[in-house]
C-alpha cells in the first residue's frame, strides 16, 4: 500500500506542476486523479490478496504433510509396542473365555473398523505401565477420521467390551479411504494378509495402513507396514527352538 500512496502523490504532483502554483484543480482533473488512484489501489489489493492466498495454501500443504508424518510416527510407536497379553472375553462361541488382547475388526453395519490392543501407557496406565489403545476409523459424511483413544488396563480380567475409552486424538482427517490389514508369515515363509484379526493365538507380524484418496483412489501411503516387535520376537524365539530341536 505504500507504493500505491507514492504513485497517487506523484500523479497529483504532476497535475499540480502542470497547472502552476497559482491555479487550483478543476473538477475534471480531480476526478481523473481519483480514478487513477482507485485503479492503483484495486490493483494493489488484488496483488496482496493473491500473495496471501498462495501463502495460505503453501502453509496448509506443509501443515498437512507434518500432520501425516506425526500420525505415522504415532502409529509406528503404538503398534510396534503392542503387548502379548491375555484378556477375559464375552465371546461365547470361543472355546476359552480368555483370548489374546488384540482385536482387529473391519467395519460391519454401524460398527466402525477398529484395532484394540494393550501397549505401554501414559497417565492412565496401571502400575506396570500398560494401557489399552483403540484406533477407530470413523466416518462423517465424506470425511474419514482415524481416532486414537485409550483406557486403563487392569490386567487379564479386563474386558474390552466394558472399557470406556477417552482422550481422543485425531491422527488422520480428510476425504480418504482408510483401512487396516494384518500380515502373518505362513509356515512356507510367505506373507499372508487378512482384513481382520480376532481370536488368534498370536499377534500379527505386521499391520498395514491403507490410505487412498476418495476421489481418485490413488494410494497415498504405498507400502506403509508397521512391525509388531512382540510378534517378531516371538517368531524368532519359536524359530530358534525349532532349530535347536
Amino acid at each position: 500500500m505504500r507504493c500505491a500512496s507514492t504513485d497517487i502523490r506523484a500523479v497529483v504532483w504532476r497535475l499540480f506542476r502542470r497547472r502552476g502554483r497559482s491555479n487550483g484543480f478543476t473538477l475534471v482533473e480531480l476526478l481523473a486523479a481519483l480514478a487513477i488512484a482507485a485503479v492503483i489501489i484495486a490493483a494493489s489489493s488484488a496483488l496482496v490478496h493473491n500473495v496471501a492466498l498462495h501463502f495460505e495454501q503453501g502453509t496448509r500443504t506443509v501443515s498437512d504433510g507434518e500432520r501425516l508424518i506425526l500420525a505415522i510416527e504415532r502409529l509406528a510407536a503404538d503398534l510396534g509396542s503392542a503387548r502379548f497379553v491375555l484378556r477375559t472375553s464375552d465371546d461365547r462361541s470361543a472355546q476359552s473365555n480368555t483370548q489374546l488382547a488384540f482385536i482387529g475388526e473391519p467395519a460391519t453395519g454401524e460398527q466402525p473398523a477398529r484395532i484394540v490392543f494393550v501397549g505401554p501407557g501414559g497417565v492412565p496406565a496401571n502400575q506396570e505401565g500398560e494401557e489399552v489403545v483403540s484406533l477407530t476409523i470413523e466416518q462423517e459424511d465424506d470425511v474419514t477420521r482415524l481416532v486414537r483413544r485409550r483406557a486403563p488396563w487392569f490386567g487379564p480380567r479386563t474386558r474390552f467390551e466394558e472399557l470406556t475409552f477417552g482422550d481422543p486424538v485425531i491422527l488422520l482427517d480428510g476425504k480418504f479411504l482408510i483401512s487396516f490389514a494384518f500380515g502373518q508369515v505362513t509356515q512356507d515363509g510367505k506373507l499372508a494378509w487378512n482384513d481382520a484379526w480376532k481370536g488368534q493365538a498370536s499377534l500379527p507380524r505386521y499391520v498395514r495402513l491403507n490410505l487412498r484418496d476418495r476421489a481418485s483412489g490413488a494410494d497415498l501411503l504405498p507400502g506403509t507396514d508397521f512391525v509388531i516387535r512382540a510378534a517378531a520376537a516371538g517368531s524368532s524365539a519359536a524359530s530358534k527352538r525349532s532349530h535347536d530341536n
